[in-house]
């Protein structure tokens, strides 16, 4: 007999805040988000914490009284970590720490604690680390002593307590040096794409765990790692496909979140040039997700910022098995029926239909309508490749080489 060993998730609180911009809804929304982001991290979420405010508290984030309730939780309960849903400054986290005398995270470092424990190739791990010096560099002052107090476990990985001191000099040495690696890598993969020659080039993009990777396995017959939880994968993953004997490269890029951090957005620079650089983009949405539309804005935000928002897309309703409408009692004339009580026809039926064409519900687990995907794939890749091989395709209406 193999002794198991039991897998001892580490206790966390949440903690967020309801605003005027974010109400009662849409908090407890990216509350169930930064849980599945705990989880992915290793953690176990033991209670949430939300308080109405005008804007956050410059000193502690949230009031005075309701710190004091999470202090309090936190002794009773041996709780080891807080996680707070935004960014929290230097100030807030010195603190925050000084009063829960715990590990303090927030969004942002939670996000790149589990971007380190997913970067598997020496470029992610550089990015990574990158953007870990940079969230650290103006947090640096007071911190160690807080380390001391917990080391290891989640929002430990990465450059951490035995590479980093306090000294801000090192962290700014270590960021100039990772940038120049990053260069060199850049300067490479850039060449990379370039021997690529002129073959139609397609890109998953879309929200973290929409399914992105499962539909890159099935598609192009390839074994890309692909797991239920957020940002599986880091590591662009470039595939030759062919459909009816039309070969072009299909690109499996990092998932995108809410309120992803900037540092992550800037060091993963060479990997979103995988989604500047294509021709054709599939939107990937997992339509089972009841906010799916927020989910889409998220990503559509972020193609903007990369200058990609203007590519040929094709939104692809991914999860149609899992698809589920809230049931509605049509004799219950006080409630009122909403988008979560939507059959997938009447979903078809609102802004999807001004889709159109290029609005496709498949399931790339349970293989569902994955013949009607091929097909409008292959009727864009053509079309691309018609216009960048004009003469060939003239004088030869089957060429595809």
């Amino acid at each position: 007999m193999i002794d198991k060993k039991e897998v001892v998730l580490e206790k966390a609180v949440l903690v967020g805040i309801i605003t005027k911009e974010q109400n009662d809804e849409k908090s407890k929304e990216y509350l169930d988000e930064l849980a599945f982001l705990t989880f992915t991290a290793g953690g176990e979420v033991v209670k949430r914490f939300t308080q109405k405010m005008e804007m956050p508290n410059p000193k502690t984030f949230i009031g005075t009284g309701k710190i004091e309730d999470v202090r309090r939780f936190i002794e009773d309960h041996k709780i080891g970590t807080a996680i707070f849903d935004d960014e929290l400054s230097a100030a807030q986290e010195r603190n925050i720490s000084a009063i829960l005398n715990c590990k303090v995270l927030d969004r942002t470092n939670l996000i790149l604690d589990i971007f380190a424990q997913r970067a598997q190739t020496s470029y992610a791990r550089t990015q990574v680390e990158l953007a870990q010096c940079q969230y650290l560099l103006p947090r640096l002052r007071g911190m160690w002593t807080h380390l001391e107090r917990q080391k290891g476990g989640i929002g430990m990985r990465g450059p951490g307590e035995t590479e980093i001191e306090t000294d801000r000099r090192i962290v700014r040495d270590r960021i100039s040096l990772l940038k120049d690696k990053i260069k060199v890598i850049d300067k490479q993969m850039g060449v990379q794409r370039g021997n690529r020659g002129k073959m139609v080039r397609v890109a998953l993009v879309g929200y973290t765990n929409v399914g992105k990777s499962t539909l890159m396995n099935v598609i192009s017959k390839s074994k890309v790692f692909a797991e239920n939880k957020l940002f599986a994968t880091l590591d662009t993953t470039v595939r030759k496909v062919v459909i009816q004997n039309l070969p072009f490269l299909l690109s499996d890029t990092v998932g995108f979140i809410r309120k992803l951090p900037t540092q992550l957005v800037d060091s993963f620079k060479s990997t979103l040039d995988e989604v500047r650089e294509a021709d054709l983009l599939l939107h990937v949405v997992d339509i089972s997700h009841p906010n799916f539309e927020d989910h889409i804005i998220s990503v559509n935000k972020i193609l903007g910022e990369i200058k990609s928002s203007d590519k040929p897309t094709i939104m692809v309703f991914n999860k149609i098995d899992a698809y589920k409408a809230e049931p509605f009692d049509e004799n219950d004339l006080i409630a009122k029926r909403t988008k979560l009580h939507y059959s997938l026809d009447e979903w078809k039926s609102t802004w999807m239909n001004k889709v159109g064409n290029n609005a496709l519900f498949i399931s790339a687990l349970n293989k569902e309508n994955l013949e009607d995907f091929r097909k409008r794939v292959y009727d864009e890749v053509r079309e691309i490749h018609v216009t960048r091989f004009p003469y060939n395709h003239f004088l030869y209406p089957d060429y595809t080489g």
